[in-house]
């Protein structure tokens, strides 16, 4: 059942959130918002290839370990093109809301974000072997956890200033994002039917995609 559920879910989430992003970058008129949006779904679903579509060859081939080195490639570049979906969603905050002057909170997302990645060039991170380190999976994770944590309080606190509604949502969304991945990094090598709950994580992210396709399309009816 997985070999084909699994796959399906996959396809069908990859080639949505790509389609949404080309379509808004092709079609946002000179709306720098939705084409940075578009630029951020269209970065989430080609980061997430690299990870899901070994993961569908493994499916329907000779298994996962006969394809850990592609598995671990693909989670090595999904790792870093999330960090880069975090910044622009962090630039998407700021066009949303207007907000120009933060050098501080700039530089600390920016440092968080090289942290992030330079973390995941390290060897010790063992992406190549099945059974990695859990420590480097958690030491690689917590500057990025700390990005999560601010963009949570950046998009609710403005949702509430703001009584934004979709930027409420949001933040919602990359709580459960976080809820449904944390537990994935700590335990999925020891219990491996935790590592199902990355397709709920997956949900969240494409609930993030729909909410701005949904402004997107309304924008569109309003002109």
């Amino acid at each position: 059942m997985q070999a084909i559920m699994e796959p399906i879910f996959h396809i069908s989430y990859l080639t949505t959130v790509i389609l949404i992003g080309l379509t808004m970058i092709t079609k946002s008129k000179g709306n720098v918002y939705f084409k940075w949006f578009g630029i951020m779904s269209v970065t989430l679903g080609f980061g997430d290839a690299f990870h899901l579509i070994p993961r569908i060859i493994a499916l329907q081939t000779t298994g996962f370990e006969s394809h850990v080195v592609s598995l671990g490639f693909g989670k090595f570049v999904t790792s870093i093109t999330m960090t880069i979906f975090y910044l622009i969603l962090y630039t998407l905050w700021k066009m949303r809301f207007k907000v120009s002057d933060v050098p501080k909170l700039d530089a600390t997302m920016w440092i968080l974000a090289t942290m992030r990645i330079a973390l995941c060039f390290f060897p010790q991170n063992q992406w190549f072997i099945s059974d990695s380190s859990i420590a480097w999976a958690i030491y690689r994770n917590i500057p990025f956890a700390i990005m999560g944590i601010i963009m949570i309080i950046l998009l609710y606190r403005s949702g509430i200033q703001h009584n934004d509604k979709n930027a409420k949502k949001m933040a919602i969304a990359v709580v459960l994002s976080f809820g449904f991945y944390i537990p994935v990094v700590l335990w999925a090598q020891v219990h491996m039917l935790i590592g199902m709950l990355m397709i709920p994580k997956t949900l969240a992210y494409l609930w993030i995609v729909f909410i701005g396709f949904g402004e997107f399309r309304k924008s569109l009816v309003n002109k």
